[in-house]
């Protein structure tokens, strides 16, 4: 019994041994058809992927489907504002792709029915009528002129190459047209095998191009793993850097030097219409190195005139001896009701503006000056955009003979004639300098008594001019007075008069005894005393209240200072600001 209950226990465990092997094989040929599957889903997946790569081009090489522009090896076609044009082999873009790539100050002229373009040193005017470009006042036959469709201007841009200095590749067979500027850097080098240009770096990039051993490119950039460049297609990508070799330099940057080395430290001469230029001679300004007579004004007839002279010519050749570059001012009508109406015909007209320019480029090159100060006051509010079209247009033709272009604006606050007649933001732009003229916060025609130039209230209005105005801070100068009020005021309070007193002056008239008394937040002395019925008060300006004012050039990284007037200073003032100017 014992032996045969064994033996029933023996067979029981060898049913079931060979039980579960017989589940266990059905499970590995479950395993194996769940592996085969999975294998299938995983190759068709690769499949898939390797279709979608080849459909969007990453392995096999597509064409573009629509024209790609490629400027300064920067694809632009997303950019584009509207359809390139191609007609007779001339190439269009529009206006507003002009404005948005090459001139934002780009415009329709209604006066005479052309596009004004400017560029650097070029200005040009387009005709939508007529084959002709007029360049710097000379007439070019072209092929082409503007056309019009469908409301939107094109430009013949493959006929303008001299104004933006630019040549143009047009590349049929893969629909990419190139525009290079000729003052930019270009590098090439030479393939050494054939390769795939990718679109990035990255592991699984699109293959936009091919390559083959011994092909020209462009090289645009390298970190000596990767280089990006540009084919012979005119595709942009990436390959190994060190499947590059002879690399080569096919033109330099072309950067212009600063006519001032330094920080500008400018002085108005100032001298009036009816008189003679001063007799310099034997005189040095110490720190000084840009002059401002005031050679060249605007009449009450509105013509440009000249007060140069012989006496003037010997100016020019003292300040030249001396070191000291010659920016002669351009003032408008010296009468302000005149100025106002003489100015607006002015600006009103391209015709006007455009022979005022030519007047103002053939002064520069008769009497071999450096540059031009524009200095238009009291001017229509709604004069505003024309006088910015007047620098505009008047920059790139003086920048052509080699002249530098500063323009004086007051602050950003004040009246519709004084202050809201000038867009700083423009003029900042175009102009090589903007001066702001920070003085007269309380001028001759204020009926409240207060400072000529007070520190805080230039460093506010700096504020503004670099941050809400956008004024580069290197394009910007400080104007600084040499100059005071004397504010005489009767019980009331009422200001009866407020002559100016030059900086020289002022110690002799304070009497005796007055104290001076240093408010903080102006940074200057102040004065006030009793003369009979009246009160006399004075912010005086002297070379503690400039120094604090000229502190703001450092700290805002200004390109400098320039001084109203030179004549009205103590001779302290000089090497003051030699100092805070280094």
């Amino acid at each position: 019994m014992r032996r045969g209950r064994r033996e029933l226990v023996k067979d029981v465990k060898i049913n079931h041994a060979k039980k579960s092997k017989k589940m266990s094989s059905e499970e590995m040929e479950k395993k194996k058809k769940i592996i085969i599957r999975t294998g299938i889903v995983i190759l068709v997946l690769i499949v898939l992927f390797i279709i979608a790569m080849i459909a969007n081009n990453y392995i096999i090489l597509g064409k573009n489907k629509t024209t790609n522009l490629v400027i300064n090896n920067n694809n632009v076609t997303t950019d584009l504002r509207n359809e390139i044009i191609q007609e007779d082999g001339v190439i269009y873009l529009s206006e507003k792709d002009i404005a948005n790539f090459f001139d934002k100050h780009i415009y329709l002229e209604e006066e005479n029915n052309k596009i004004i373009t400017t560029y650097n040193k070029k200005i040009a005017e387009v005709s939508l009528e007529d084959n002709v470009i007029n360049i710097n006042g000379a007439n070019k036959n072209t092929s082409a002129h503007a056309i019009e469709r469908d409301g939107v201007i094109y430009i013949p841009i493959s006929e303008m190459t001299e104004v933006y200095d630019i040549e143009i590749g047009n590349i049929e067979e893969t629909k990419v047209i190139t525009m290079d500027s000729l003052d930019k850097e270009q590098k090439k080098a030479v393939v050494t095998s054939n390769l795939a240009v990718k679109s990035s770096t990255r592991f699984i990039a699109k293959t936009i191009d091919r390559i083959e051993k011994g092909d020209s490119v462009i090289v645009i950039s390298s970190d000596g793993k990767y280089a990006r460049i540009r084919t012979e297609n005119g595709k942009i990508g990436y390959i190994k850097a060190n499947k590059l070799t002879n690399e080569y330099l096919v033109r330099e940057d072309m950067t212009e030097e600063k006519q001032i080395d330094g920080k500008i430290n400018m002085t108005w001469d100032y001298y009036s219409e009816v008189a003679s230029a001063p007799d310099r001679t034997g005189t040095a300004i110490e720190g000084v190195n840009v002059v401002s007579p005031s050679f060249f004004y605007i009449d009450e007839n509105g013509s440009f005139r000249e007060n140069v002279g012989e006496s003037g010519e010997n100016y020019i050749k003292w300040a030249h001896e001396n070191g000291y570059k010659v920016w002669p001012m351009v003032s408008n009508a010296p009468a302000a009701n005149e100025s106002l109406e003489i100015t607006s015909e002015i600006m009103n007209s391209y015709e006007n503006r455009k022979q005022l320019i030519e007047q103002i480029v053939d002064a520069c090159v008769a009497y071999d000056l450096d540059g031009i100060n524009i200095d238009f006051e009291n001017m229509k509010q709604e004069d505003k955009d024309l006088y910015s079209r007047f620098i505009i247009e008047l920059t790139p033709r003086l920048h052509e003979i080699g002249m530098v272009v500063s323009v004086d604006v007051t602050a950003p606050d004040g009246g519709e004639t004084w202050s809201m007649c000038f867009d700083r933001n423009v003029i900042g732009d175009v102009a090589d300098y903007i001066i702001f003229m920070a003085y007269d916060q309380n001028g001759i025609s204020s009926k409240t008594a207060g400072t000529t130039a007070g520190y805080n209230w230039i460093e506010l209005n700096l504020v503004k001019f670099l941050q809400t105005e956008e004024i580069d801070s290197d394009k910007l100068i400080l104007g600084i007075p040499f100059y005071t009020r004397i504010w005489t005021v009767d019980a009331n309070g009422e200001v009866l008069r407020n002559p100016t007193v030059n900086m020289e002056d002022i110690e002799g008239v304070i009497p005796d005894g007055v104290q001076k008394t240093w408010d903080d937040e102006l940074k200057q002395y102040y004065v006030e005393y009793q003369d009979g019925d009246y009160t006399r008060k004075m912010w005086i300006e002297d070379v503690e209240s400039l120094k604090a004012k000229v502190s703001l050039v450092k700290e805002n990284n200004l390109a400098g200072v320039a001084s109203w007037q030179y004549g009205m200073e103590t001779q302290d003032v000089w090497s003051m600001l030699k100092e805070e100017l280094k």
